[in-house]
């Protein structure tokens, strides 16, 4: 019997920028959570006494700020060292050899491989012979996978690669290849790196995509780990189990207020979306980007009232525990529940209103000369609430709130 895990993507010390935008953000636990979900990638290692590591790539996000990032991989390796467990790296597009400028000696239990032509080595005391090759720029646009040798008789073949396949939304097209590339080999496994979402591409050849260790922003939303792999006496692989190894998670919460017309009911469903995030959560901090959707009276409230909502919005995070969950963003996709037509009926300067809102242009970054000019022609009590909130919504909202906010005033106010 052999195991070994297979991970990819760690990005140790990733930036996370713009945080510090966030007012209450937890900087230092979402700046330290790559280290920390790279120590629990070693802890599982030891704990499940692997025969080997391997990381499929983008070990760092790119060239080290200082020493600190190399001495703390460093330093987890030498763990593994401590327990006799080996480890086959290859570089990715993050950390290929023209990126990282800066160098420190690996432990003697470490094998890097070559960026120069695939290579293949045999691991101590298993019958497993490993393929890899790593890339020598950040862009390598050309098939890896062709040069890669065919597989050693009576060995388990295991591929290293750092690759988008044929391509996946949100990575760039590195080392592309096919699926008929990987199998010709002849291989028992293929160690992917580079996409980010966790997936099995095969069972038969294993081809797989650990993830990355780490969920890093918005777009990278639930579960993140490593695969442990065991193959059997016949050299076949018995299963490819999935571990966590993610300290913080980040969700995607949609509020559907379709229909809902009471703020205590809409608060009180996004509190309950919060707990479930929490409680599936297993402990970890909860990054969270809060998204109201659905046709609902409270439109209106929730653009006029940005500031309120997101108060009344943080409170009940607040109700969740300490460093349990943290709104990374609020987004409004709800809908208007107004009826246009029977507001244009109202009298001739309503109709002339919402013809004006309808046949504005949005642009980005422009803001509507039509609307701008409406505001001298609506009625004060309607004018002076978006004039209220002018300033405010052209640095924060769109106009689209804008529109919002006067439709709003028009339907709650008698128009005369």
């Amino acid at each position: 019997m052999i195991r070994f895990i297979h991970a990819a993507d760690a990005h140790i010390d990733s930036p996370l920028r713009g945080l510090e935008a966030h007012e209450g953000a937890p900087v230092d636990l979402l700046r330290g959570a790559t280290r920390r979900a790279f120590e629990n990638l070693i802890q599982l290692a030891i704990d499940e006494r692997a025969d080997f590591l391997v990381i499929a790539g983008d070990l760092y996000d790119g060239d080290w700020k200082d020493y600190s990032t190399g001495l703390f991989f460093r330093g987890q390796l030498a763990r593994l060292r401590n327990h006799n467990i080996p480890v086959y790296l290859i570089a990715g597009n993050h950390d290929a050899a023209s990126v990282i400028t800066k160098k420190l000696s690996l432990p003697e239990n470490v094998h890097l491989f070559s960026t120069r032509a695939a290579e293949s080595i045999e691991v101590a005391g298993v019958p497993v012979v490993i393929h890899g090759r790593g890339f020598p720029n950040r862009a390598v646009p050309e098939n890896l996978a062709v040069d890669y040798p065919a597989a050693v008789p009576n060995k388990f073949n295991l591929g290293l690669l750092h690759t988008s396949l044929t391509g996946r939304a949100g990575h760039d097209t590195y080392a592309p290849c096919s699926e008929a590339d990987l199998r010709q080999k002849g291989y028992g496994y293929w160690a992917l790196g580079h996409v980010h979402q966790p997936e099995v591409i095969s069972r038969d050849p294993w081809i797989v995509f650990a993830g990355n260790c780490q969920g890093r922003d918005v777009r990278e939303t639930g579960q993140r780990g490593c695969r442990l792999v065991t193959v059997n006496d016949a050299l076949e692989v018995e299963a490819a189990e999935w571990h966590t190894l993610d300290v913080v998670r980040w969700q995607v919460l949609e509020i559907d207020l379709t229909g809902v017309e009471e703020e205590a009911e809409a608060l009180g469903l996004a509190a309950g979306s919060m707990s479930s995030a929490v409680q599936a959560a297993g402990g970890r901090l909860v990054a969270a980007r809060v998204v109201f959707k659905g046709a609902t009276p409270l439109h209106g409230s929730l653009h006029r009232e940005t500031h309120r909502w997101q108060a009344e919005l943080l409170g009940r995070a607040q109700d969740q525990g300490a460093d349990a969950l943290w709104i990374e963003r609020i987004k409004v996709n709800t809908t208007p529940v107004y009826d246009l037509a029977q507001l244009a009926e109202r009298d001739a300067l309503t109709k002339i209103v919402l013809e004006t809102l309808a046949e504005a242009r949005i642009e980005p970054g422009v803001f509507p000369v039509e609307i701008k000019d409406m505001l001298g022609v609506l009625p004060p009590e309607v004018r002076s609430e978006v004039e209220a909130e002018w300033a405010e919504s052209l640095r924060e909202t769109t106009v689209e709130d804008i529109r919002t906010i006067i439709l709003e005033s028009l339907t709650q106010r008698e128009v005369k």
